[in-house]
């Protein structure tokens, strides 16, 4: 393990077992995250106390013992999550001393704020009993129950096969509407797909991380947080309509887009649709807490927009970091490298976390936003499902699946264009004709990124670490779209650019 590492990014990776101890030599560390995982154990204390840590995300393991007292956290330590595990005892002092330092701590069984801890009991190993007599008894008890289980498992395959046979196979959703409110949707959603969406194992671990359940909203409450939708309130005005600038009634900060709905969706499907979006929850998606359907009285058919209330992130966009005439502060190549990480996790996560899948999520630099912490956010996703901008489907006799591939390479695509961005600077944005996929060849020379490449980038990144990302970037910018590369293959080479990047930073300090 090099020992410059500066960031670890290994969530929802299925490790178990305890947190290496070698994480805890790593004084150049500064982000670390390990959430999502089946680790166990205690938590190394000298992980907590690393001199250049700021955030450290161990939240949803299986980690047990308690934190000592005396534990000393490192200065620059801005972020700590230890939820949902198994822990016991107090809280450190220095969790709680420090004003400016964030700690998420529920879900546990610790002797602080109990409502939301659990019992200490449950977050203890139940011994196990061992009988030593009664062998032959279990055995037989044993042969009983597994023969009860054959014949189970073969009358429910039976009946399942009955019901496919005989059994209309409507959605129950379908057979209340009237046949004329089954509207088609322009993103090849049917009602049928939309009121049985399901999850795979990775979007059910992320349901529980403790977010706000979405929420319906009164088209008043929304006036009352925007003064109105007074215009000194609009933060900007794009394909998908304008975004407002709000602060509910209990204080909370949030963005709210106003999406204009030409088409004539039925009030229920328009309701499904939203409660689809709804279940998108992801750390690096900003996170939708509610919406409202702006409807035209009792008429089931006129609506005229559609709100959606989304947590407020205030630290701007992923442009406005990536030049020296950017009004934020200008990221380095490694925490350049770590928002294009998150947001690529963002996207394979749209792809693949849910049954349909949201492709075509029109990605742009200034769609990904930073929080006060530098963590990435992607917004403006999945709006296709509610919004006619994204075109017919159906058109030219394609089918879904030739659709649906389409709709990805334009992710990929479009994230090509990101990568790039965060090579040559913004400019770049204005720019998809074949000059910029030319000039992007001749990065491979020394001499082309001096002459290409954005300044910040060129001292911060290693040679090895930027032909990485270059690669990369060419194949997914690629005009043939079925040489683009899966986001699979992005995520793994822009993980393999971090470890590169960190080796070399390593071998800077040596």
């Amino acid at each position: 393990m090099p020992k410059g590492l500066v960031m670890a990014f290994l969530s929802n990776n299925s490790l178990s077992g305890q947190i290496p101890r070698q994480y805890s030599q790593l004084r150049q560390l500064q982000h670390f995250d390990m959430s999502f995982n089946e680790l166990s154990g205690k938590i190394p204390a000298s992980l907590l106390s690393l001199p250049s840590i700021t955030y450290l995300n161990l939240a949803s393991n299986m980690l047990s013992g308690s934190l000592p007292d005396y534990l000393t956290c490192g200065s620059k330590l801005q972020f700590v999550d230890v939820s949902n595990n198994r822990l016991t005892g107090g809280l450190p002092y220095c969790f709680t001393k420090s004003g400016n330092r964030v700690v998420k701590f529920g879900g546990n069984c610790l002797s602080v704020d109990l409502h939301h801890q659990h019992a200490e009991s449950s977050c203890m190993d139940a011994p196990v009993k061992r009988k030593h007599s009664g062998g032959r008894n279990t055995g037989v008890l044993a042969g009983v129950l597994a023969g009860i289980s054959v014949i189970i498992v073969l009358l429910s395959f039976g009946l399942v096969m009955v019901h496919r046979r005989y059994c209309s196979r409507g959605t129950p959703e379908q057979h209340l509407l009237p046949k004329a409110e089954q509207d088609k949707s322009v993103t090849g959603f049917s009602e049928e797909i939309l009121s049985s969406a399901r999850f795979v194992s990775e979007a059910a671990k992320l349901g529980i991380q403790g977010l706000p359940a979405c929420r319906s909203f009164t088209l008043e409450e929304l006036k009352e947080a925007t003064d109105n939708f007074n215009n000194s309130t609009i933060l900007g005005d794009g394909s998908y309509g304008k975004l407002y600038k709000g602060i509910l009634e209990n204080g909370t900060r949030v963005a709210i887009r106003c999406v204009p709905s030409s088409m004539k969706y039925s009030m229920r499907n328009l309701k499904l649709r939203m409660d689809l979006l709804a279940k998108l929850r992801h750390p690096h998606l900003v996170c939708l807490l509610g919406h409202c359907i702006d409807g035209g009285g009792q008429d089931d058919y006129r609506v005229k927009n559609v709100f959606l209330v989304y947590e407020y992130v205030s630290n701007g966009n992923f442009r406005a970091h990536l030049s020296e005439d950017s009004p934020g502060k200008v990221l380095n190549w490694s925490e350049r490298l770590a928002v294009l990480i998150s947001v690529a996790k963002a996207i394979q996560f749209l792809h693949t976390g849910v049954i349909p899948g949201f492709f075509n999520n029109r990605l742009k630099a200034n769609n990904i936003l930073l929080n006060e912490h530098g963590i990435a956010k992607l917004s403006d996703y999945g709006l296709s499902i509610i919004s006619e901008a994204s075109g017919n489907c159906g058109e030219n006799g394609e089918g879904p699946i030739s659709r649906q591939m389409e709709r990805l390479e334009d992710d990929v695509s479009s994230f090509g264009f990101i990568l790039l961005e965060s090579l040559v600077g913004p400019s770049v944005s204005a720019r998809r004709d074949k000059l910029v996929p030319n000039e992007l060849a001749s990065c491979n020379s020394q001499e082309g990124r001096q002459k290409s490449l954005n300044p910040i980038v060129l001292a911060t990144g290693s040679q090895e670490s930027l032909s990485v990302v270059i690669t990369i970037t060419n194949k997914c910018i690629c005009s043939e779209s079925w040489n683009r590369p899966s986001f699979e293959d992005i995520l793994w080479n822009l993980q393999y650019a971090v470890q590169v990047q960190a080796t070399a930073d390593g071998e800077q300090f040596r």
